[in-house]
């Protein structure tokens, strides 16, 4: 599947820690029914088989609203269950061994912290790059947050697609407007609220006011 600047426009990335006894199947369901754009699976603690497993199921849901679904880290798992890519980190497998399994037809982000790392990974082939953390975040603890002026100048300086990550909510995401992103990636402002489908059409709908205003 091929990518274009909207369809990262609200990037929902999974976290069972906030499914409350509902399933992941039916948040996502619900995620994308209410306009998220891109959406990531990713899953620290499942082993490699149910990986596979929860991303098949995942991937006909995502197939039925025309969403782009790619895994976290594991490009094998993207492989086996039929995933549309991967999004790697800069410590992860790298993008020619990426590329090498999944072939020319799948989506490989990857994660840039600055300009430079920005650099490598367009000059990599990488389809886009999620860079940040823009706000502190909860889901690292070790990342520093990456000021407005340096996140514009690798918007500024990248052809690809750029989406922000990292700590984005509804309360913070305007501050965001004029840095040239194309997209913002959420974890928590998705997953963890009460009605997660509510909180994918209000997002959306500031992400939008960022990327356009």
């Amino acid at each position: 599947m091929e990518i274009n600047r909207k369809n990262l426009l609200l990037y929902a990335i999974t976290d069972r820690t906030w499914l409350n006894g509902r399933s992941l199947l039916s948040q996502v369901e619900e995620v994308l029914n209410n306009g998220a754009t891109f959406l990531q699976l990713r899953e620290k603690n499942l082993s490699y088989n149910e990986l596979v497993e929860e991303a098949v199921k995942i991937k006909e849901i995502a197939a039925k609203y025309n969403v782009p679904f790619v895994i976290n880290d594991n490009i094998y798992a993207a492989k086996e269950s039929g995933a549309d890519g991967v999004h790697i980190g800069q410590d992860d497998a790298s993008y020619i061994k990426a590329r090498e399994v999944l072939g020319d037809d799948k989506i490989i982000g990857m994660t840039a912290h600055n300009l430079n790392e920005a650099l490598t990974a367009q000059e990599a082939g990488a389809d886009y790059i999620g860079t940040g953390a823009v706000f502190p975040t909860s889901t690292k603890q070790d990342t520093i947050p990456l000021s407005l002026e340096n996140l514009k100048e690798i918007t500024d300086n990248i052809q690809i697609p750029v989406v922000a990550i990292g700590g984005i909510n509804h309360e913070n995401i305007l501050r965001l407007k004029g840095s040239g992103i194309d997209g913002a990636a959420v974890i928590s402002a998705i997953f963890a609220q009460e009605n997660p489908g509510l909180a994918t059409a209000k997002m959306l709908n500031l992400c939008r006011e960022v990327v356009n205003g």
